[in-house]
C-alpha cells in the first residue's frame, strides 16, 4: 500500500509530497507535529508521544554522563524508530541540540572557540569549514538539527550572551553567516532566497537565531527590550538574516526579547509580515525554550492565551518542552473554537513537513555510523587549533613602541605561569559545554594553556605554575618572565548578565602583583571585553584577548611563541569604563580603551593600519 502514497515516493517533488501528507493528517496529528519536546519526556511506550514533530536535548541532557557519539546515535535512533513505527503515517521526528561551538555535548570531543572569537578571526572560509566539521559530527551522533548559528549583533557586552554573537558590527556578523553553508551545504546558483536547503545526509539543519534584535536590548539585559526604530532594527539587527535566508537556512528561532515593548514571540508584524511575507522565508519558525510561557505573568499562567498569541503571530514549531499533552489539547481546543484558524495550522505543519522532506528524513531517518570516525578526528582538532590561532587579538606588545615583548622565548630558563584559568579546560570552553552553563575543571578532553606551554618550550626550560602567586613564589627563584591567565567564570544567557565586567577572582590585583615582580604577558579568557584599569595596563608588558578558545590551547602557544603571527582584530569595542556602554563606533564621543577593529602584529612587516 505504501507504494501508492505520493508522500512516500522520493521521486516526487517536495511540495507535492508535502501537500499530500498534509491532506492525510488529523488535527491531533498536526498539533503534535508542531511540538518539540525534551528527550526526557519522550516515551516509546506511548503512541501519543510518538506523534511529536521534534525532540531535543536541553543543555546538559544526554543519554548518560560522558556518553559517546555512538551512544547518542543509539538513543536518537531508538526515539526515531518509535516515532516512525508508532505513528499512523510514519512521520520521522527531527532530533535537535545546541551544537553552538562544535558538537559541544560530547566529552571526548574538541570544542571550538565561541562565536565572538570567530568574529575576531573574521575568516569567512574558516566559518564555513567549521560548519562542515560540526555537521559531520552532529550527524554521526544521530542528531539532525542544531540551534545555530546565533546571528545577533551584540551592541552591549553586559549582555550574558555576548560570546554567542560574532560582533557588534553588522557587517562582520553578515560575513560569518557562511557557517550556514557549512552546516547545510551550499545551495546551487539560482536557489530562491528563503526556501530551505539541505545538501544531503552529511549535513545538518541550521537555525538562525534569535529573531530579531536580541543583541540590542537596553542595558544588555537578557530577554530585555530593544528600543529602536524599525529602520534601525532592519539596518543593524535584521541584515544577517537576509544572508542566512539567501543560503537556504531551514529554520529561524524567535527571540525571548521585545522590540519597543512587544514580545517577539507574539509579534505578527515581525514573524509573519516581515520574515515570512516580505523576506519570503519558507522554512519553519521555532519558539525558544518555553518561549510561549513567557507571554503571560506568571510564566505560563494563561497557557491558552500564550498559544493563541504565538501561533497566530507566526510560530510554527513550539519548544514546549515538557507540557506536551497540555499544549496539544489546548491547541486543538483553540482551533475548534475558531481562535486559531485552521489555515494557520496547515501553514505551520506544511513548513515543518517541507523541512523534513528537504532534509531527507523520510529516506534516511537514522544515524550514519560510517561518520563516527569523524568525531574528534585529527583533521577537526587541527581546524579547532587554527580557529584559536586566528582569533587571538594582540592588544599590547611592549611598554614602549620600540620595545616588543612578544614573541616569547621558548628557551627561557624559567617561566612563571599564574592564574586559575591557565590550567582549567572548563574555563577555556565557557558556557554551552557539556552542560548549559558549563563549569570549571576537567569537564572534557583537551589541552589547557599550561599544558600547551609545557609542550611548546625547550627541553631545558622550567615551567613553574602557581594559581595564586605569593611572596614565597619569588623567594630564591629567578624567572625570565611570567604568563598570567585570568578571565571569567562560565555562564549562559541571563546568568551572564553583568553590570560591572570586572576581572573575577581578584584577577586584576593578582596580575598587578606579578607584573610588579616580572615582565608579564596577560592572557584574558572571556566571552567579552573586561574592565582594564589604566595602572594595570601600564604595568603589564603584553596583553592578549583569547576569548573562549575551547579545548585546543596549542593554538595560543603557536602564536605567543612566534610560530604564527597574530591575525585577530576586535569584533567588539574594548571599553574604558562601563559608563561608556553601549559603545557606538560611529559616535563622535567614541573613546574606547581599544576600538572596534583594533589588533596589533608582532612583526613590523605584518603591521597594518588600524581599522575603526
Amino acid at each position: 500500500m505504501s507504494s501508492t502514497l505520493l508522500y512516500k515516493d522520493p521521486r516526487q517533488p517536495v511540495e507535492a509530497r508535502t501537500r499530500d501528507l498534509l491532506s492525510r493528517m488529523t488535527l491531533r496529528e498536526k498539533a503534535a507535529q508542531m511540538s518539540q519536546i525534551e528527550r526526557t519526556v519522550f516515551s516509546s511506550s506511548s503512541s501519543l508521544f510518538a506523534l511529536v514533530g521534534s525532540v531535543l536535548s536541553g543543555g546538559g541532557s544526554a543519554p548518560r554522563g560522558g556518553a559517546t557519539a555512538s551512544e547518542w546515535a543509539d538513543m536518537v535512533d531508538s526515539i526515531q524508530r518509535s516515532a516512525v513505527s508508532s505513528s499512523r503515517l510514519g512521520i520521522p521526528i527531527i532530533y535537535a541540540t545546541d551544537a553552538v561551538h562544535g558538537h559541544n555535548n560530547l566529552i571526548r570531543l574538541h570544542d571550538l572557540p565561541h562565536n565572538v572569537a570567530l568574529g575576531a578571526a573574521g575568516d569567512v572560509d574558516l566559518a564555513r569549514r567549521i560548519g562542515e566539521a560540526t555537521a559531520l559530527e552532529v550527524r554521526a551522533s544521530g542528531v539532525h538539527y542544531t540551534f545555530a548559528p546565533c546571528v545577533a549583533v551584540c551592541r552591549d557586552p553586559r549582555w550574558g550572551r555576548c560570546y554567542e554573537s560574532y560582533s557588534e558590527d553588522t557587517e562582520i556578523v553578515r560575513r560569518m553567516t557562511s557557517i550556514v553553508s557549512g552546516l547545510q551545504g551550499s545551495p546551487p546558483e539560482g536557489h530562491p532566497s528563503g526556501y530551505p536547503f539541505l545538501a544531503g545526509s552529511w549535513n545538518v539543519i541550521a537555525c538562525a537565531k534569535h529573531f530579531v534584535g536580541d543583541g540590542g536590548t537596553h542595558g544588555g539585559v537578557n530577554e530585555g527590550n530593544t528600543v529602536c526604530s524599525f529602520k534601525d532594527l532592519e539596518r543593524i539587527h535584521m541584515m544577517p538574516y537576509l544572508d542566512c535566508l539567501a543560503q537556504g537556512v531551514c529554520t529561524v528561532m524567535a527571540t525571548y526579547s521585545s522590540w519597543n515593548g512587544r514580545k517577539a514571540h507574539s509579534d505578527r508584524f515581525l514573524l509573519t509580515d516581515i520574515l515570512k511575507e516580505k523576506l519570503g522565508f519558507k522554512g519553519f519558525v521555532i519558539s525558544d525554550w518555553e518561549g510561549l510561557d513567557r507571554l503571560s505573568h506568571p510564566h505560563g499562567s494563561n497557557y491558552r492565551y500564550c498559544i493563541s498569541a504565538a501561533i497566530n503571530a507566526g510560530i510554527d514549531m513550539v519548544m514546549v518542552p515538557f507540557r506536551y499533552e497540555k499544549f496539544v489539547e489546548d491547541l486543538m481546543f483553540l482551533v475548534e473554537k475558531g481562535e486559531i484558524p485552521m489555515s494557520r495550522i496547515d501553514d505551520a505543519v506544511e513548513r515543518i513537513l517541507r523541512v523534513k522532506f528537504i532534509a531527507g528524513l523520510f529516506e534516511h531517518p537514522f544515524a550514519d555510523r560510517n561518520l563516527l570516525d569523524t568525531v574528534g578526528c585529527k583533521m577537526h582538532r587541527e581546524l579547532a587549533r587554527e580557529a584559536v590561532r586566528k582569533s587571538l587579538v594582540l592588544l599590547k606588545n611592549g611598554k614602549r613602541p620600540e620595545g616588543k615583548f612578544l614573541p616569547l622565548d621558548k628557551n627561557a630558563r624559567r617561566i612563571l605561569v599564574a592564574g586559575i584559568h591557565a590550567d582549567d579546560i572548563g574555563y577555556q570552553c565557557g558556557g554551552w559545554t557539556i552542560t548549559w552553563h558549563g563549569s570549571s575543571g576537567k569537564i572534557t578532553k583537551g589541552t589547557t594553556i599550561l599544558e600547551a606551554i609545557k609542550d611548546a618550550v625547550g627541553a631545558d626550560t622550567e615551567v613553574v605554575y602557581e594559581k595564586w602567586p605569593t611572596e614565597a613564589t619569588f623567594t630564591n627563584q629567578t624567572f625570565s618572565f611570567a604568563i598570567v591567565v585570568v578571565g571569567e567564570v562560565t555562564y549562559a544567557e541571563g546568568w551572564g548578565d553583568n553590570l560591572e565586567l570586572n576581572i573575577p577572582f581578584n584577577g586584576a590585583n593578582m596580575t598587578n602583583f606579578v607584573a610588579h615582580k616580572l615582565p608579564t604577558l596577560v592572557i584574558i579568557i572571556s566571552g567579552r571585553p573586561l574592565l582594564l584599569e589604566p595602572n594595570l595596563l601600564d604595568k603589564i608588558d603584553a596583553l592578549v584577548a583569547a576569548w573562549l578558545p575551547g579545548t585546543e590551547a596549542k593554538g595560543i602557544t603557536d602564536v605567543i611563541f612566534g610560530d604564527f603571527e597574530f591575525e585577530g582584530s576586535l569584533p567588539v569595542t574594548w571599553f574604558r569604563t562601563v559608563n561608556q556602554l553601549p559603545a557606538d563606533a560611529g559616535n563622535a564621543t567614541y573613546d574606547p580603551q581599544f576600538p572596534l577593529g583594533f589588533g596589533l602584529k608582532m612583526f613590523p612587516e605584518n603591521a597594518q593600519k588600524m581599522q575603526y
